[in-house]
């Protein structure tokens, strides 16, 4: 499977009932080898941007290992760990 970019239903008593935007990323692929993670977090990122959207980003399976402490980055890759910090500050991140 890949990443995927679903909208989430809104959650009783979510405390960001009101955002306009409620968006949830699935990231499900490692964060290297492929871009599918590095584009999830893209997109997650993008989206955070929005003062109205409440972003939730989901690492399941090998996603989980975007979030992994000091990763080497492989030459011609971004650094996903650096990637979902950005969308931590904005968003919130489940595993």
């Amino acid at each position: 499977m890949s990443s995927e970019t679903l909208l989430a239903e809104p959650a009783q008593g979510d405390k960001m009932a009101d955002a306009a935007l409620k968006c949830l990323v699935v990231v499900n692929d490692g964060p290297y080898g492929t871009e599918r993670a590095y584009n999830a977090l893209r997109t997650a990122a993008a989206l955070a941007r929005n003062p109205e959207a409440q972003v939730d980003t989901f690492l399941v399976g090998d996603g989980v290992q975007c979030a992994v402490h000091g990763q080497a980055t492989p030459d011609g890759f971004y650094n996903v760990e650096r990637m979902l910090q950005v969308v931590l500050r904005t968003g919130r991140v489940f595993t």
